[in-house]
C-alpha cells in the first residue's frame, strides 16, 4: 500500500468508526431544566438557580391560607436534616388556587418565619399555569415526570425533586406530604449519588 492509499484507509477507518470525534469536556456542569433560569427571591434579589448545582433540589408551589399549609413544617424539617448532605428546599409562593396566598413578600415572609420557622429559600410569587406561568414551571410541568406525570400544577403544594444534576426525578402531588417515606426514599437515593461532572459535547 502507498503512501497515498495508506492515508484515505486511515482517514475511511476514523470517519466509518466514529473513533477520535466524540469530544468529551471535562468538568462541565450537564445544566438539567431547574438550572437554566433567573429567578426573584422573596426580597426582591435575582437568583440563577445554577447557584443550586451539585444539590438535590425539591421545587414547591406554596401558599399560606391552604388546607396544606402545615406543610411548610415538614419541608423545614427536610431541610434541617438534609442541608449538610446537599438538600435545597425552594418555595414558590401562588396566588392562583383560590386566592389562597394573597400576602406581600414581606408579609409571606413574616408568617413563615413565626409559624413555621422556615429558613429556606423563599423566591417572589408567581403564576404556575396557564399562560403568564413563568418559565420554570413551563418547564418542569412539560415532563413526564412519575408518579405523577406531565400537565398543570393542579394545586398547592405540588413537589418535583431534581437531581444534582438539574434533572426532574420525581413529581408529587399536593397529598403527598414532604416527609412521605417514598419522597424521603427518593431524596436520599439522590443525595447518595456523586454529582456527574462531565457531558458529552
Amino acid at each position: 500500500m502507498n503512501r497515498s492509499s495508506a492515508i484515505i484507509f486511515v482517514a475511511w477507518f476514523f470517519l466509518a468508526t466514529g473513533a477520535g470525534f466524540e469530544p468529551t469536556v471535562q468538568g462541565v456542569q450537564q445544566e438539567g431544566p431547574v438550572l437554566k433560569f433567573k429567578m426573584k427571591s422573596l426580597d426582591g434579589k435575582e437568583v440563577d438557580l445554577s447557584k443550586y448545582a451539585g444539590k438535590v433540589v425539591m421545587v414547591v408551589n406554596v401558599a399560606s391560607k391552604c388546607g396544606f399549609t402545615s406543610q411548610y413544617e415538614q419541608l423545614q424539617q427536610l431541610q434541617e436534616k438534609y442541608a449538610d448532605s446537599g438538600l435545597a428546599i425552594l418555595g414558590f409562593p401562588c396566588n392562583q388556587f383560590s386566592g389562597q396566598e394573597p400576602g406581600t413578600a414581606e408579609e409571606i415572609q413574616e408568617f413563615c418565619r413565626v409559624n413555621y420557622g422556615v429558613k429556606f429559600d423563599l423566591f417572589e410569587k408567581v403564576d404556575v399555569k396557564g399562560d403568564n406561568a413563568c418559565e420554570l414551571y413551563k418547564e418542569l410541568t412539560s415532563l413526564d415526570t412519575k408518579p405523577k406525570g406531565a400537565g398543570d400544577i393542579s394545586w398547592n403544594f405540588e413537589k418535583f425533586l431534581i437531581d444534582r444534576d438539574g434533572n426532574v426525578v420525581a413529581r408529587f402531588g399536593s397529598r403527598t406530604k414532604p416527609d412521605d417515606p417514598e419522597v424521603v426514599e427518593i431524596i436520599k437515593r439522590e443525595l447518595a449519588k456523586a454529582q456527574d461532572t462531565s457531558s458529552a459535547g
